[in-house]
């Protein structure tokens, strides 16, 4: 395996489709025991879920829209960075423009079937995220 490498976060986030039948879609760049990173699209409201492996740093790269952490919801944007704590209840109630992607760093590593919905009518993993090969 390779010590190091490049990442060009802006071809690889065009690469992810303008539609998708799960709610978020990501190419995931690393995934090692210590921490996973990962791009992501959202494509329609991620209702209150969370997540029991690790803490969650996103990087908003495009788009504009409305992130809730627990009782606090907040506009954000380009340059924007959220970081929540495992097990915090999170979602996006909206997108304000589109396409709305990210940059995640997961700490620990995030296995890719690690979400649980607040309320279990809202989804599942199958639901809620899809992958593509980076």
């Amino acid at each position: 395996m390779s010590q190091g490498q490049f990442f060009d976060i802006a071809a690889l986030a065009a690469t992810l489709p303008a539609t998708a039948e799960t709610m978020l879609r990501d190419i995931r760049l690393t995934d090692e025991a210590a921490a996973s990173c990962r791009i992501f699209r959202v494509y329609r409201p991620a209702p209150l879920h969370f997540h029991t492996a690790c803490d969650e740093y996103l990087y908003v790269l495009q788009g504009r829209g409305r992130i809730q952490i627990e009782d606090a919801v907040r506009e954000v944007g380009p340059g924007d960075l959220i970081h929540f704590k495992v097990r915090v209840v999170h979602g996006t109630p909206e997108i304000l423009e589109h396409p709305f992607v990210f940059l995640a760093i997961d700490t620990p590593r995030r296995p890719p079937d690690d979400v649980h919905f607040v309320n279990p009518a809202d989804g599942n993993a199958s639901t809620f995220i899809a992958s593509q090969e980076y």
